[in-house]
């Protein structure tokens, strides 16, 4: 049995069992950072010696009978934009590099509770500002599938540890794409929650009102886990729905047969033939297993995207004060970014808000004729680090931002390879605040297909 890969519940039951102990696990995870971090740049940092105390801690109370549920004793990643009490947090930003918080976000702290060990944090993008993870101050992080492509962004490092099994599960954020698309890119599964539903509490903002957190994992069972733990309200969070999440995310729909799967081809289709032709075929897996494919159509797809740009003006007013005080402390992408978000009026953010009200109410109807949509989650592939196509970030970010802009939840899990062996994601997305038929979708159709059980050959 290869440890590093195992699902978090298999490790789990090996714990209880008695066969292998949280010390053993958070050892094994170190001594493979140590031995793939240096070619793949995942970690900003790594918290050896927390971790293993921890875990020392874990494998005690598990002994005294103490048992703190599924993450118990499982060693895990968290990228480098939550607060971190004692442990630098960076942001991946010269602007935080020297910042040490005296607090936990609220996603840590629940983390911590829950008895997960925390390996250390995860590299990304500069303020998660980017979909390539390509670090001007800490370095580019590199795909655990083909080391000489990115990994996708922002929370690349995150995506990395999870699929090069140097983690058993990661947070990550989700402004534009930064869950799904490095999930994509690197062939494990990634959730962005219903807004709200995860408290961002403690993690450093990008735009206010399209920031959400959620797991990174190599299956959609091992992301409910980490779902579970996390979800809830927040008082520290203006943005927290309030709704008190008690059942888990863990079960759900367990077969296809009879279920009404959503595929718009317009705009979430038009992308890079590889990508559109493995999805296409994981659309035929789910008619094989019995979904029903129902066409359907947004009309306004074309609008919503010139809104989602002017909604970034918030990450301009964010940084506003520190772009005039230390602009030396933004890389010229950026730097340039945030210059062109100073330049979006106050007229152009409120019509995109008041469009976004309706746009919302409108997708949100589709699910009366769906139980899912089903799409590709990119329809672009990793890309070389040295040598991106023009339309890179238009393809890895289409897809994925309108949910955010919307709310609604989305899990992109494996789907295939192109021929270059490059993963593919498939993305399906549920009314709001099902992430449990979302996941359960995912999960059935992972179980039919077994992509997620493929790992890189490092």
């Amino acid at each position: 049995m290869d440890l590093h890969f195992e699902t978090i519940s298999g490790v789990g039951a090996l714990m209880r069992a008695g066969e292998v102990t949280s010390t053993e696990l958070t050892e094994l995870m170190l001594a493979r950072i140590d031995a793939l971090d240096p070619q793949l740049n995942a970690f900003i940092t790594v918290t050896a010696d927390s971790a293993l105390d921890r875990a020392r801690l874990a494998d005690d109370e598990l002994r005294r009978g103490v048992d703190r549920g599924p993450l118990h004793g499982i060693p895990i990643a968290v990228k480098d934009l939550f607060a971190t009490a004692g442990v630098r947090t960076t942001g991946g930003s010269k602007l935080h590099e020297h910042w040490i918080p005296d607090h936990d976000a609220t996603a840590v702290r629940k983390l911590t509770e829950a008895g997960a060990v925390l390996l250390g944090k995860t590299g990304l993008h500069e303020l998660a500002y980017g979909v390539t993870s390509i670090n001007p101050w800490f370095g580019a992080i590199h795909n655990p599938w083909a080391t000489s492509c990115d990994p996708g962004g922002s929370s690349g490092g995150s995506a990395v540890a999870v699929a090069a099994g140097m983690a058993y599960a990661a947070l990550g954020t989700d402004t534009g794409c930064s869950v799904r698309q490095p999930a994509h890119c690197c062939g494990i599964v990634g959730h962005k929650p219903t807004f709200g539903l995860v408290s961002k509490a403690g993690v450093l903002d990008l735009v206010w009102s399209m920031d959400h957190v959620g797991p990174l994992a190599r299956s959609v069972d091992d992301a409910a886990v980490v779902l579970d733990a996390i979800a809830g309200p927040d008082r520290c969070d203006p943005y927290s729905s309030g709704a008190d999440q008690r059942d888990t995310f863990r079960s759900g729909v367990h077969s296809l047969a009879g279920t009404m799967v959503g595929v718009v081809r317009h705009h979430f289709f038009d992308g890079h033939g590889d990508v559109i032709g493995v999805v296409d075929a994981a659309l035929d897996s789910l008619r094989s297993q019995g979904a029903t494919l129902v066409e359907l159509d947004i009309t306004d797809i074309t609008e919503a995207g010139a809104a989602i740009d002017c909604i970034s003006a918030e990450a301009a007013v964010l940084h506003r004060r520190d772009l005039h005080e230390r602009p030396e402390a933004f890389s010229d992408e950026v730097r340039g970014k945030l210059e062109n978000d100073q330049a979006i009026s106050v007229t152009d953010y409120i019509a995109a808000q008041h469009f976004r009200r309706g746009f919302t109410s409108r997708v949100e109807r589709l699910f009366d004729e769906c139980d899912v949509m089903a799409t590709p989650t990119a329809t672009i592939v990793a890309a070389p680090i040295d040598d991106r196509p023009a339309d890179y970030r238009y393809h890895a970010t289409k897809n994925t931002s309108i949910f955010d802009f919307t709310g609604h939840p989305s899990v992109s899990v494996p789907c295939g390879f192109t021929d270059t062996g490059l993963p593919v994601g498939l993305m399906f997305t549920g009314a709001m605040f099902d992430d449990r038929g979302v996941l359960g979708m995912a999960r059935a159709f992972e179980q039919t297909t077994g992509w997620h059980l493929e790992h890189p050959p490092l």
